[in-house]
């Protein structure tokens, strides 16, 4: 049995005519003797009646002290009716279908709610819909504990559950289905020049997810990664195939030798911090608290930087007010530079090459930007800049590795 993994995002489910395009989708994949299985995210984006936000503010944000179990239950409730809403139109088309739960499906998760991590996949239940003739139809986002409670997986995980699935059911392939055309070289808002990649590798499509490339998610990437699975990253609607992507073991994957920088992502809303020891002590001595101090209030730190005088890292802007707090208790000068952004050159084909940090620092220097931090590496560079400068960033990196060429 040849089975598709198809996982349709929530612009792709949110309108009637939208959904009759997935259908199209579904059944062309049947017709070329697949077995498919959908995967859906709730329907539509924030302001839409079944978009997750929205099902929150039933709720109210005057509600906050509701139990994340009970705050679960609600927010897995958008994927539930889109694939319900999904079945009815498969079954309007003519075709057998079933809707699924994430636990029906078989998604086993520890019990971290809002965040929970599948632990296993049980999917006896859509083998068994799929060797009866049924297009099984899932909610992606979700799944269950050991003990029958609901637990979503983070946002944006709808890709996760899609690809763990694919997995467990030894699928041949996982096809992402969103309003983008694939994995671009940069984001088309920012660089006009922005070209579709046919093939990428894993490592290089994960580095700019977690980068700011925000077509997948990150997990998914990672979880496909570890179990071989190729991933075809698509837009709704549309004939192109897209992005492929996948480790290169059976040859699909070719990394140029001239190909050093696959793309350029970018994240904003950063804010940098510097802590300047005294005379008497040196702050490296400090590390340690300072990192433990934060981490126990639930604040990420990037780019981190750790020298004798110095100790220097990036948070999101919503965090700054709390840190500086924190870092108020400790015996060291803290400087706070807000509105940065972090812009980032990533590809596999950068390994061990010399010259490389070379070429971002002159495009950088050309195009009158300054360089505030730099990170690396041996996927990606990444430098600190001016948020107001993150455009000319981005457009001169791109244009530096002629990354709007045909290659």
């Amino acid at each position: 049995m040849s089975i598709l993994v198809q996982k349709f995002g929530g612009s792709s489910t949110g309108t009637a005519a939208r959904r009759e395009q997935v259908v199209q989708h579904i059944l062309e994949a049947k017709a070329s003797g697949h077995e498919c299985v959908a995967v859906v995210s709730a329907m539509g984006r924030g302001g839409d009646p079944y978009a997750t936000d929205s099902l929150l503010q039933l709720v109210g944000p005057e509600n906050n002290q509701m139990p994340a179990r009970e705050t679960d239950l609600l927010m897995s409730c958008g994927e539930i009716i889109a694939a319900v809403v999904l079945t009815g139109h498969l079954l309007k088309a003519g075709h057998r279908a079933r809707a699924f739960t994430g636990g029906q499906a078989g998604m086993i998760t520890d019990g971290a709610h809002g965040n929970a991590r599948i632990v296993e996949v049980k999917p006896e239940r859509i083998k068994q819909a799929l060797r009866l003739g049924f297009i099984p139809v899932v909610a992606g986002f979700q799944g269950e504990t050991i003990d029958g409670d609901v637990t979503t997986l983070g946002r944006g995980s709808g890709d996760t559950s899609a690809v763990a699935l694919g997995i467990a059911l030894g699928a041949d392939m996982v096809e992402i289905y969103t309003d983008v055309d694939g994995i671009l070289t940069a984001d088309p808002r920012v660089e006009p020049n922005a070209r579709r990649l046919d093939t990428v590798t894993y490592r290089e499509i994960v580095e700019m997810a977690h980068l700011g490339a925000k077509v997948i998610h990150p997990r998914a990437i990672e979880i496909a990664m570890e179990g071989h699975m190729p991933l075809r990253i698509r837009a709704t609607g549309s004939t192109s195939l897209g992005t492929l992507v996948q480790d290169g073991l059976g040859g699909s994957v070719e990394i140029k030798s001239d190909r050093l920088v696959t793309g350029i992502a970018h994240v904003c809303d950063m804010v940098q911090v510097q802590l300047e020891a005294g005379d008497s002590f040196q702050a490296s001595d400090l590390a340690l608290l300072v990192f433990q101090s934060l981490a126990q209030a639930g604040i990420s730190l990037d780019m981190i930087y750790v020298s004798p005088q110095r100790i220097a890292f990036i948070m999101e802007q919503r965090w700054a007010e709390n840190a500086r707090a924190l870092l108020a208790d400790f015996p060291v000068e803290v400087h706070v530079q807000p509105n940065v952004a972090k812009v980032s050159a990533v590809g596999a084909g950068m390994r061990g090459v010399p010259g490389v940090m070379a070429q971002v620092v002159a495009a950088l220097q050309r195009a009158g930007v300054s360089i505030l931090q730099t990170t690396d590496s041996h996927a990606n560079i990444s430098c600190l800049v001016n948020e107001a400068d993150v455009e000319v960033a981005v457009q001169a990196l791109h244009c530096q590795f002629a990354l709007g060429q045909e290659r």
